[in-house]
């Protein structure tokens, strides 16, 4: 049985869990780059490098779980 795309992509269920308030300007546009920007937003982002590395730079602010889709 051939598995689809769909099934094959993970996913990550990323929340904001601090402040951006005198935070570097990168690490602002990496937040607004997950779709995050206040504390408390959640998003659920494709798992691949690209976010993976935007998730590095702001780990200190944000709650990262595997999202059940």
């Amino acid at each position: 049985m051939v598995k689809s795309k769909k099934e094959d992509a993970r996913f990550l269920l990323v929340t904001q869990t601090g402040s951006s308030i005198g935070c570097m300007q990168r690490q602002v546009q990496c937040l607004k780059g997950l779709g995050l920007g206040r504390i408390g937003k959640s998003a659920v982002l494709k798992d691949d490098g690209c976010i993976r590395g935007m998730l590095r730079k702001v780990a200190h602010l944000v709650r990262v779980e595997d999202a059940h889709v």
